[in-house]
């Protein structure tokens, strides 16, 4: 596994820690305290653009098609027999979600940002940390 590799896993779980850290226990407390979602909202942006470059990463390194765009490099994973359609159909929408919270793209929905940041995103960040690891040795 190369260095590049290994130090964004290490990024990404480092990301997961400090977001499970203040991520609040409940939508009222996140829609209340709009530093605590403000941090969220940034974790969410840090999180997702982590694991777009450790799947160009691993792209790379297993010698896979190179993607044209961020949102392909899990077609190509998925393509690959690396990870489910289902995770790549869930961190693509999360891409998604991540460039209406970076690039204000309309309102952003409160209460889906908190259910992906508490409940969804480190599930799916972490499960394809783990694929990652186990196929990139």
């Amino acid at each position: 596994m190369s260095k590049r590799i290994i130090d964004k896993i290490e990024e990404i779980e480092g990301y997961l820690q400090e977001l499970n850290e203040i991520v609040p226990l409940n939508f009222e407390e996140y829609k209340s305290d709009f530093v605590k979602k403000a941090a969220c909202e940034r974790y969410f942006e840090k999180i997702i653009e982590a694991v777009v470059d450790l799947a160009f990463l691993t792209i790379k390194e297993k010698e896979f098609q190179a993607p044209e765009e961020d949102k392909e490099a899990f077609d190509i994973l998925f393509g690959e027999n690396i990870i489910s359609r289902e995770l790549s159909e869930r961190i693509k929408d999360a891409k998604g979600m991540r460039n209406v919270i970076a690039h204000e793209y309309g309102k952003v929905d409160d209460e889906m940002v908190f259910n992906a940041v508490s409940e969804e995103l480190p599930k799916d960040a972490s499960g394809f940390v783990r694929i990652i690891k186990r196929i990139v040795k």
